[in-house]
């Protein structure tokens, strides 16, 4: 692992940390902002439960056991990718700003809204970094055009195999 991604790893996921332990220890105040988002995905996402608090406890366990193997550097892109999935529904039940009538709430809802979005950018990348590694399209392309020249190779040996076995017949037989 680079020193980059030593250090960018902890960073990007402090805040999911942090956050995902307060979610855990004190959910009641987060609760009537999901209100507005926790049933309607709890309806199209198959066992989960339609309690706000539930759903925003289990979001905390989510980002506290995401963001600490992200900064652990251990699965990094599924960690990435379980942290993106867990800031969509955070930050459209908790910065609607454009429910907001008094500007400066609005404001302030306005920039946590962009700021999760910046952080959303930062986990997409991280999702996709394969640290220099090819990615799993680029193996599976790969094989792909391994086997398939290595049928074609074994294709020729078997005709070239067939070719002096047929030869080596003839000339044995008896005319």
């Amino acid at each position: 692992m680079t020193v980059v991604r030593r250090l960018a790893r902890p960073l990007l996921s402090s805040m999911f940390i942090t956050g995902g332990i307060d979610g855990l220890r004190h959910p009641q105040p987060k609760v009537p902002a999901t209100e507005a988002v926790a049933p309607a995905i709890a309806r199209k996402v198959p066992y989960l439960p339609e309690d706000p608090e539930s759903l925003v406890k289990i979001n905390a366990a989510v980002q506290v056991g995401a963001g600490t193997m992200l900064a652990l550097g251990r699965f990094p892109r599924l960690a990435s990718a379980l942290l993106a999935g867990s800031l969509v529904p955070t930050t459209l039940a908790g910065h609607r700003f454009w429910e907001e009538s008094e500007p400066t709430k609005r404001a302030q809802q306005q920039i946590h809204f962009f700021k999760n979005l910046s952080m959303l950018g930062g986990l997409i990348l991280a999702a996709v970094d394969t640290e220099g590694r090819p990615g799993l399209a680029w193996r599976a392309r790969h094989a792909t055009q391994h086997a398939s020249t290595s049928t074609a190779r074994a294709r020729r040996t078997a005709r070239r195999e067939a070719k002096l076995v047929a030869k080596t017949a003839r000339q044995k037989l008896p005319v």
